[in-house]
Order: C-alpha cells, then sequence, then structure tokens
C-alpha cells in the first residue's frame, strides 16, 4: 500500500489515483493499492455464491439484505472501499443508484493482503466502529480463516475464529451454513 500524499488528501486527490488502483481517503490520508490476487478474488467469489442468493435475493435463505462487492462509502470525511458491504433492507428498503453510499452498513467484510492487513485492522476498523457498523469480518486467504466481530458498545467484540475447510454459521448470516472449502484457492485446511 502506497500513500500518496501525507495530509490533508481530497476528493481530487482521490479521482486523480489510476483506475488500476483501489484509492481510499481515510483520516485526510489518501492510499492506494494494487488490484488484488487471485486468491484475494477467490474468496470474493466465494462469499459471493455463499452469501449473496441467499441473503439479497433469498434464494435458499431468508433475503433481507443488500449485498455489494467493492462500494465506494462516504462516511463523515473519510472515502472507504471495503471488500464487501452488506445493508439490512429495513435499514435502506431500497439501494440508491448512485456512485457512492454515505448510509453506514451493517456488515462490512475486508479481505486481508500482505499489503493492506495493517491498513484494513488499524485504521479502517476503527472508521467502522465510528460509523456504527454492527459486524465486521476479516478474511485472510493465506491463513484460510475468517475473525468475525460484532460491535460491542464502544469496541469491537470477537465473536468467533472460523478456519479449515468445514461449513460454519457466522453472524450475522447465521442462519446458513457458509461452506469455507469454497473461500480457498485449493480447498485445503490451513
Amino acid at each position: 500500500m502506497k500513500a500518496f500524499k501525507k495530509r490533508p488528501a481530497t476528493l481530487d486527490d482521490l479521482r486523480g489515483v489510476p483506475e488500476t488502483m483501489i484509492a481510499e481517503l481515510v483520516d485526510g490520508e489518501l492510499m492506494a493499492s494494487p488490484r488484488p490476487s487471485t486468491s484475494h478474488s477467490n474468496v470474493a467469489g466465494g462469499l459471493t455464491a455463499e452469501l449473496r442468493d441467499p441473503f439479497q435475493s433469498g434464494a435458499g435463505g431468508p433475503g433481507g439484505w443488500w449485498i455489494l462487492y467493492e462500494p465506494e462509502l462516504h462516511l463523515t470525511g473519510d472515502v472507504l472501499v471495503p471488500d464487501f458491504a452488506g445493508w439490512r433492507r429495513e435499514r435502506l428498503p431500497q439501494m440508491p443508484d448512485a456512485p457512492f453510499l454515505e448510509q453506514p452498513p451493517d456488515w462490512i467484510c475486508e479481505i486481508l493482503s500482505p499489503s493492506t492487513a495493517g491498513f484494513d485492522r488499524v485504521r479502517k476498523m476503527p472508521v467502522y466502529l465510528r460509523e456504527r457498523v454492527e459486524h465486521v469480518w476479516l478474511v485472510d486467504p493465506a491463513a484460510r480463516t475468517i475473525e468475525a466481530f460484532r460491535l460491542d458498545g464502544v469496541r469491537w467484540l470477537l465473536v468467533g475464529n472460523y478456519a479449515g475447510t468445514g461449513r460454519v454459521r457466522i453472524e450475522p448470516f447465521e442462519a446458513r451454513e457458509l461452506d469455507l472449502s469454497k473461500l480457498w484457492l485449493d480447498g485445503a485446511p490451513g
């Protein structure tokens, strides 16, 4: 991850980042990272298959969610692009057709890489806490793990660590089992 400008970066700086990179603006600092690796993309595809149909469209699951891949979020001066974000339809009945969203999601998922893990944990998670996001998942393709956190007042509560290739239930999507083997490139336990 490369810092383009120290402080304070602007939306114009963000717009100037090449399209081959993912740019975010956090606490006045512009950060850009390269497009994801194949293991990252594989996790994203697996999570889409496991979550989107049952929770967004209600096919084989309860529905009730909007789940987006790499949405741009404008949150109290910060511009973030999580790997996934989900909103309960009771809070966001209609998904706007817009280039970015300002309503904090109910769930965030960050797929970690060596270049982004520290930024996701140290810089972005406090923003999600400040914005009262209820659930955050940190998925590590190299370790083949998922850490699930729930908002607990003014801090994050670790509600579970999941690894390997089994089937698990992870909040807020515990209504349906998630097949971890669909997330990892070789499907082998970590």
